[in-house]
């Protein structure tokens, strides 16, 4: 993962699989904090508290530094770092995983675990799809109000983000342009306003795409 894209999922889904009569339901959900992860897992385990496990897995950060599993009761190593792995494997962040596992009586053994909570994952990713996150940086330009709109139709016809305008005294063009394009769109501001325009960083931040 780069420090200015990352993929995540696109929305929270479910998906479920047996193996051996056990079900096993994977939820997905998009989170941003440790906090907001094991909230999803709590409200699972009540969801589903009559579950015998519901063992979790979650990445999260644009580098997906942090990263946090848990088998909940199944053997270890055979639930939550399988988990993780497919979550790792898929290049996925702030997603967690929480796979719910209903015994059906059959023992699956450990490498029966691994397989049923990593298909699992697998099917829950696969039923909600990837979604990349740009970091934009937020530009400020002021012009007169008569050049205002002009400006705008200028950068949206070359597919420059225009948050909005405020106007004042004179006009604010709130921009936002893919982080590392700033010397980019200062060379182009100037071609559009004859150089009587500068762009002024107020800050950054994430987008889905």
């Amino acid at each position: 993962m780069s420090t200015s894209t990352y993929l995540t999922i696109a929305r929270d889904g479910t998906a479920e699989i047996e193996a051996k009569r056990s079900r096993f339901i994977a939820h997905v959900a998009r989170v941003a904090t440790e906090d907001e992860a094991r909230a999803v897992l709590e409200r699972i385990r009540k969801q589903h508290w009559d579950a015998r496990h519901n063992c979790s897995a979650f990445v999260l950060g644009p580098a997906g530094d942090v990263q946090r599993s848990n088998d909940d009761g199944e053997p270890s190593g055979t639930a939550g770092a399988p988990m993780l792995e497919v979550l790792r494997g898929r290049a996925v962040s702030d997603v967690v995983a929480v796979v719910t596992r209903y015994f059906g009586g059959v023992l699956l053994g450990a490498g029966g675990l691994v397989r049923a909570y990593s298909d699992a994952v697998r099917a829950a990713l696969d039923e909600v799809g990837p979604r990349e996150r740009r970091l934009l940086d937020k530009v400020d330009v002021t012009v007169g109000h008569a050049e205002a709109g002009k400006l705008e139709n200028e950068l949206r016809s070359r597919d420059v983000s225009v948050l909005g305008i405020d106007y004042a005294v004179r006009a604010t063009l709130h921009v936002a342009v893919p982080a590392g394009d700033l010397a980019w769109f200062s060379a182009l501001l100037a071609e559009l306003t004859g150089g009587s325009a500068g762009a002024e960083p107020v800050g950054s931040h994430w987008v889905d795409l």
